[in-house]
Order: C-alpha cells, then structure tokens, then sequence
C-alpha cells in the first residue's frame, strides 16, 4: 500500500463506490448497464447479490482488524479495493453507492451543507422532510432500477434511519427492514436472499464507524465492534445461498487527529472574520463568506493553517473534478472557499456544532489513502 496519508484521487468512472451497483446489475443481467468492475464474469450464474456496507472500515483499517476478525482474515487475501468518492464522508458515500453517481451529480456533497438562499446548515443524518428528499436527490436510485428490472430489492438497516431524508436519497427503490442488531442485520440480509427470482439486498451496519469516532482506531472499543462484524460476516458466508454472491465494503476509511494538530474556528479571530456560515465537516471545512470578503478569508486560512491544509476558492475544487460533474442548482451547497485537511490535521467549529464533534477521535472526509481507499471483497456460495 501507498503511504496512508498520500492524496488519493476518486476513481470516477473506474472504480468508486459509484461503480458498485452498477457493475452488481450488469452482473444480474440489467440490460444496458455498464460493468466498470468486471463482476459480471466474476459472478457468471449468481441470481442473487447482498452488499454489505461497513461504515467505516476502510482498506488501511484491515490489517489492524483482521487479527480480532478470523472471517475477514480469510477472506482478507483475496480483496480488491474502490475509492470512496469526495468528500470521503457516509452521506456523500452510501448516496453514491445507491444512485451510482458522483457527489456532484446527486448533491450530497458533505456532512453538512448550506440550504442555499438561507442561512440554513443541513445535517444529513438528521435530514427528514425538509428540503424533499426526492428534490434534494434527484437522481433514481440503482435500487430503483434493479426493481423495474423485476428483481426483488431489500434494505436492512437500523430502525432509527428509516424514512430519514438519507435513506430515501440513497435507498429509495428498496423494501426497507429495521434491524436493530447484527442478529437482525444478518436475518432480514438472508432472508431477502431467499425470494423468488433475482434478488437484490444491501446492509448497512454502521458500528466499526462509531467505535473509531468515539475511541480511536485500533482502541479496544473499535477491536470489540470488528469481532461483532466479523460474527456477522460468518454467518452471512454460511448462510449464501448456492446462487448467491455476497460483497462487502465501505463507505470510507477513518484516521486518529491528535489533539494538537486541530483548529478551531470559532477560537481564532484570524479564521472567523469574514464569514457568513461554515459547514462541511472537520476534515473538509465548506466556508461561506460575507460579500467582498472571499480573497480575505482564503489568505488567512491559508496564513494560519500554512501545510496543514489545502485552501482553495469552490471553483477551482470543482474544475478539478474532485465532486465530479456539479450542475449549477447544487454548486451553492459547497463553500466559496474549501478547506482540506492534509495529514492528521482537523479543523473544528466549536460554537457551530454539537460538542461531541470536537471530542471525537478518529475522523474522515479527506482524500488520504487512509480515509479514501475501502475494501472490496467479493464471495460467492461455496
């Protein structure tokens, strides 16, 4: 592997999150569907595909894992990769898995953006009516056309998120399952592999990415959640039926931000002036000036955080095609100016978040290797 804190590009086009369902239905005979990853002839005779979406567990977390996760440590020699998209955060990434589009193209362009024409921060994952999923995301979900395909489409995740403005941007097109625990997370994937026909399920499970938030990479808290994920991938490996595949991998990775390499906006005179909201997240800092006031506020970023971070006006990110193709009804919901940590940097808004925020230790949305590079293992039924 490269160097964790290396810039990592998103392979759009190639090999993203955004390829996943995509190549998954061209793989289930979907017509017409592009198959960037090559699965169709890797699971030639499959009628039946689970996905599951381990938050958080990125592909440079998998060394550290596998020693208290004997499944994955089996599988762990056959594991391909993706990149996660930009920013490398679960909204944009469980969004671009379910449309097969880039951040851009669907608008969930960070944790939290502005509403624009407001003075508005939307959280996505407390988003529910307000603004209309099906506005705010425009684009038809992958789980969508696998169901006017005539397949049978499942969702199985946590109660608390269904009907969230989240899970139908992403899931929209799928039977939603609550599941409140790897038990019910392994038996509605299951049983959603059991219908008639072709089949379509996706899991989320979202504990490894809470443990490294709260505790740390690594941290005993984080090595209990990948051994209650790893009984969850052995009982799923059981239970596959003969013409059934299953995929595993992740929204993102996660790195530690030690607490002398982190920022703080709202303590800094230097960093505040200037601005009308700030959103986006710790790693990717989305800032929305006051009028005239643009130039200033990027050669004081750029003063004060110096090689920590990468400055840069909205519109040169987005020539870079870091989000890929941004219509114009969605390049209001990215800063005028954008912030990027680089390394193990952060930057923390602590009058404009929840304090938890700044009590976290592990974060992403960056573009390192560590946070962008996520796992893809592929098994079929024996």
């Amino acid at each position: 592997m490269i160097d964790p804190l290396a810039v990592v590009r998103p392979a759009y086009g190639r090999a993203s999150l955004a390829e996943l369902l995509p190549s998954v239905l061209a793989a289930l005979g979907v017509p017409e569907v592009p198959d960037p990853l090559g699965l169709a002839a890797r699971l030639a005779g499959v009628r039946r595909v689970a996905v599951l979406v381990v938050d958080g567990l990125g592909s440079y977390q998998l060394p550290l894992a596998t020693p208290h996760a004997p499944t994955l440590a089996d599988l762990a020699p056959a594991t391909g990769s993706l990149t996660s998209v930009f920013p490398s955060t679960t909204p944009a990434g469980l969004a671009s898995i379910g449309t097969g589009a880039a951040p851009g193209t669907h608008g969930l362009l960070a944790f939290t953006v502005n509403v624009p024409g407001t003075d508005r921060v939307l959280d996505h994952t407390q988003w529910w009516d307000d603004p209309d999923p099906l506005v705010w995301q425009p684009v038809p979900t992958r789980l969508a056309v696998a169901r006017a395909a005539g397949m049978s489409v499942r969702v199985v995740s946590r109660p608390e998120y269904a009907g969230s403005g989240l899970s139908v941007a992403a899931w929209r097109g799928g039977d939603y399952r609550p599941a409140p625990d790897p038990d019910g997370l392994c038996t509605g994937m299951l049983d959603g592999l059991a219908a008639e026909g072709r089949a379509l399920v996706v899991g989320y499970h979202p504990s490894v990415d809470s443990a490294g938030h709260r505790f740390g990479i690594d941290s005993p808290e984080w090595r209990a959640a990948v051994s209650e994920l790893d009984g969850l991938l052995a009982r799923l490996v059981e239970g596959l039926p003969a013409d059934a595949a299953l995929l595993v991998t992740a929204d993102h990775g996660q790195l530690d931000v030690p607490g002398d390499r982190r920022y703080d906006v709202d303590a800094d005179p230097r960093l505040s002036a200037g601005l009308r909201l700030v959103a986006g997240e710790p790693r990717v800092r989305y800032l929305h000036t006051l009028p005239g006031a643009r130039d200033d506020v990027l050669a004081a970023w750029r003063g004060v955080l110096g090689a920590d971070a990468w400055v840069a006006p909205r519109e040169e990110v987005v020539e870079e095609g870091w989000f890929g193709p941004v219509p114009d009804v969605h390049l209001g919901r990215i800063g005028d100016v954008v912030v990027i940590s680089h390394g193990r940097s952060a930057v923390l808004a602590s009058h404009r978040e929840p304090e938890s925020v700044a009590k976290l230790v592990a974060y992403h949305g960056s573009y390192t290797a560590a946070e962008m590079m996520v796992p893809l293992i592929v098994v079929r039924a024996v």
